[in-house]
C-alpha cells in the first residue's frame, strides 16, 4: 500500500499534476504522523495496511465534512477542492460494501459471535471493524447492528 502511494506521488510529480500531488503528499505526511506518534509510545515504527485504510478512511470522512459545512457556507470552491481530494483518496481504499453485503456481513458477524441484544452491538462492530477495515461506512453498518440486534 505505502509503495502503490509513494509510486502514485512520483507519477503526479511527473505529469506537474499539482492538486493530486498535493493530496498525496497529504496521506504520506498522516502515514509518518501515525509512524512517529507509535514509535513515541515505544510501538512499531512501520504502519502496516490495515492502519494506512484507516487512516485513509478518517481522512475521506474529515473531508466530507468539511464539503458539506463550505457548502453550508456558501464556499464552493472549496467543497470542490475537498471533493477532490477525496477522490484520489478512494484510489488506494478497498472497493466498499453496498447496503446489502453490509447487512450480509452484520447477520454473518451476529451470528458467528451469538450476539443476542443491543448489549452485545460493542463486540459486533469490533469484529466488522477488524474484518471489513476501509470497506464499508460503519455509521451504516453500526445502523444494521442495531436493527439486527434489536
Amino acid at each position: 500500500m505505502r509503495q502503490r502511494i509513494n509510486n502514485s506521488l512520483k507519477e503526479a510529480m511527473k505529469a506537474k499534476d499539482a492538486p493530486r500531488l498535493s493530496t498525496l503528499r497529504l496521506i504520506n505526511a498522516a502515514i509518518k504522523d501515525r509512524e512517529i506518534a507509535a514509535r513515541s509510545e515505544g510501538g512499531e515504527a512501520t504502519v502496516n495496511d490495515d492502519e494506512i485504510l484507516s487512516i485513509l478512511a478518517k481522512m475521506i470522512k474529515q473531508r466530507q465534512e468539511s464539503a458539506t459545512t463550505y457548502e453550508e457556507a456558501g464556499r464552493l470552491e472549496l467543497a470542490e477542492k475537498e471533493r477532490a481530494e477525496i477522490v484520489v483518496i478512494e484510489e488506494f481504499m478497498p472497493r466498499q460494501l453496498s447496503e446489502a453485503e453490509i447487512e450480509d456481513a452484520v447477520r454473518t458477524i451476529v451470528a458467528d459471535t451469538g450476539a443476542q441484544s443491543i448489549r452485545d452491538m460493542g463486540r459486533v462492530m469490533g469484529e466488522l471493524k477488524g474484518k471489513y477495515a476501509g470497506q464499508m461506512d460503519f455509521g451504516k453498518a453500526g445502523a444494521a447492528v442495531k436493527a439486527a440486534l434489536g
